[in-house]
């Protein structure tokens, strides 16, 4: 499988809830760093820490959180996915760079729109 086909099978994971799928193609020390400064940003390795600290508060912070995929950018190694996020009181772009070795994403970071992301979220409960 190429970088790309490995990070569009995590969105069509992601879209049908099967996180253990999704879990699958994550290098178990993997970083995931989102970006900006909200109850989400920060640096998480490892899928698990991401699933549960980020994944399992999403629809709680955006009811109704969606993403769109615009246009993907990949070469060998670096998948770049341009994003539309959608969810009660936000639209907003965003873009994911993913790396990719070995045939597990090694590195996530989410780049947001993270003063818009920021103002639209509820607290986490």
């Amino acid at each position: 499988m190429t970088a790309e086909e490995i990070v569009l099978g995590g969105y069509k994971n992601f879209a049908e809830g099967d996180m253990e799928a999704l879990a699958k193609i994550y290098h178990p020390e993997c970083k995931i760093t989102i970006n900006g400064n909200h109850s989400l940003s920060g640096t998480y390795v490892g899928f698990q820490s991401f699933l549960e600290n980020v994944l399992a508060n999403l629809d709680n912070v955006w009811p109704g959180f969606n993403l769109d995929i615009e246009k993907v950018v990949s070469n060998e190694t670096d998948v770049c996915v341009f994003v539309k996020v959608t969810a009660e009181n936000l639209n907003s772009k965003s873009i994911h760079h993913f790396v990719i070795k070995d045939g597990l994403e090694v590195e996530f970071n989410l780049y947001d729109d993270s003063q818009k992301m920021s103002e639209a979220m509820k607290s986490i409960n």
